[in-house]
């Protein structure tokens, strides 16, 4: 007896043991290791601590960063220095390209334009997704999306085809201008209400009218069950952005935290919700959406069932983000810009006014709006949905020069790439459209950096959905409404996995 209590102690001890060791080497040998590589070939950036990195460092300077909301319209539109003032900051002292630690992720910051060119424009399978996003993020945009499992995004955008989804937003111009005249409706009654004149916060209704155009265009006639799956979705995201300076904590998505026991329930109700519309889309028979076009992907798959089920689930989330949230926060964004520029509101209302002469714009007559073309375009260059590009190395790669081993993360800055005066300029920080007039070729030195939805091979499948949306909802809106800035409005954009405005927009609205 006595024997076997001394082995179990010795097991037991070398289990210990064995356990430190390998906790050692993760959250303490392996960062030191790659960080080692990275400066003997140069780089340098901010010291890390033990465990958490730079990660107080960061808390301290958005802390800072958020108490410097003004009242009024903005002066200068320097988001970057709002949202992410400490990478500004390290970018001045250490370089275009410099080293730093969200606990034990090792990130490597690139805005040296080449460099950034190799990143976007990398096709390989062996660039992917961060994998503490995957952890941490995967819950909102879809765990598999975000895998460092190369083979499982090959094999989604094979079944999703860019062109599939393209020829189906092509058909979707009637629901979203069904969906804006019902925004119109609401503002109407709110003006005539009020007495001719509304104090009119938007952003929920810029969420409602695009919560509506995805919900009907990806669930169709179940559109009410999609819009219950976005409120949540739209509450799990909330819940993770609050978390996201945790991401690269050792442990910290499995302890049963209050923010992480939300998530994880409303991960699983989400999950539960899309796999519920999709038994009764298989019972009630084939309908013209996008969920249709997700199941019939699914169909010509090799996957496991519970494979299925995350692939679809998956790619609901990825609509929620690419078709609904994207296109709420750049159309709260661009009316904010419009009501601040009245110039550009006449401009663009005039042009309107002029190519549609009185009839609901169709998407000819949107192809030709050059003027609101280039107030978007400036819009989410200001104001880009996503401030920050990321991937992961998943195995030894080579950019610019700099081998980057396997687990380093790569970041393009897209705020800072955005509204840099050596690319745009000295009126880089202000709201000029007229700098897109030859489009975006012309509008910089280097129109490769211009990447509101991303850039390459890997460009967000939302895009055109996003900008149609935009076109018709913004020229039906200039057609019926003069607006301007509220005196309640605070400048005050907040990073929430999205770019968006933490206070909210509140225009006065008037009737034409």
């Amino acid at each position: 007896m006595e024997i076997l209590f001394k082995v179990f102690i010795s097991l037991s001890l070398v289990g210990v043991l064995g356990l430190g060791a390998r906790l050692y080497n993760a959250l303490v040998a392996q960062p030191r290791k790659l960080r080692s590589e990275l400066r003997k070939q140069g780089l340098s950036g901010p010291p890390p601590t033990l465990l958490l990195g730079n990660i107080l460092e960061i808390k301290k300077a958005r802390k800072a960063a958020a108490n410097a909301a003004t009242s009024g319209p903005p002066v200068s539109h320097n988001c970057g220095a709002i949202l992410l003032p400490f990478l500004d900051q390290w970018r001045q002292q250490y370089g275009e390209v410099f080293l730093f630690s969200l606990g034990n992720s090792q990130i490597v910051l690139v805005t040296q334009p080449d460099m950034v060119r190799e990143i976007t424009t990398c096709t390989s399978l062996d660039l992917g997704k961060p994998s503490y996003q995957a952890k941490e993020l995967g819950s909102l945009l879809g765990q598999g999306i975000l895998t460092s499992n190369g083979a499982y995004w090959a094999h989604q955008r094979k079944i999703i085809a860019p062109e599939l989804y393209m020829e189906k937003v092509k058909g979707m111009t009637n629901i979203i201008t069904d969906s804006t005249i019902t925004l119109l409706d609401t503002w109407n009654r709110m003006i005539e209400a009020e007495g001719g004149i509304a104090d009119i916060k938007i952003d929920q209704h810029m969420r409602s009218f695009s919560g509506d155009v995805i919900s009907r265009a990806c669930f169709g006639s179940n559109y009410s069950k999609g819009e219950e799956i976005f409120h949540r979705l739209r509450t799990l995201q909330e819940a993770e952005s609050k978390k996201v300076l945790a991401t690269g904590i050792p442990g910290m998505r499995h302890l049963p935290t209050k923010r992480n026991k939300e998530a994880w329930a409303l991960e699983k109700e989400i999950h539960t919700l899309v796999l519920k519309v999709v038994k009764e889309r298989n019972e009630a028979g084939y309908e013209r959406d996008l969920l249709q076009m997700i199941l019939e992907g699914a169909k010509n798959s090799d996957l496991s069932q519970d494979a299925l089920d995350r692939f679809i689930v998956d790619n609901c989330k990825n609509i929620y983000l690419a078709g609904y949230e994207t296109t709420a926060v750049s159309a709260t964004w661009l009316l904010m810009l419009l009501a601040s520029n009245p110039d550009w509101q006449d401009r663009i209302r005039a042009e309107v006014i002029e190519i549609c002469r009185g009839q609901i714009p169709n998407t000819d007559m949107i192809r030709k709006m050059k003027q609101l073309t280039m107030a978007i375009n400036e819009s989410l260059r200001l104001y880009p949905p996503v401030a920050v590009v990321s991937r992961e190395a998943l195995k030894d790669m080579k950019f610019g020069g700099i081998h980057v081993p396997k687990g380093v993360n790569l970041w393009t800055l897209v705020t800072t790439l955005h509204t840099d005066p050596e690319i745009w300029g000295p009126d880089s920080y202000k709201f000029n459209p007229e700098r897109f007039a030859n489009g975006i070729t012309g509008a910089c030195k280097l129109p490769h950096l211009y990447m509101p939805f991303g850039v390459g091979p890997r460009v967000c499948l939302g895009q055109n959905l996003a900008l149609v949306e935009l076109k018709i909802l913004i020229s039906l809106i200039l057609s019926n409404f003069s607006f301007s800035l509220s005196p309640k409005y605070v400048h005050s954009p907040a990073l929430h996995l999205v770019i968006e405005p933490a206070q909210g927009v509140t225009l006065l609205v008037k009737k034409l």
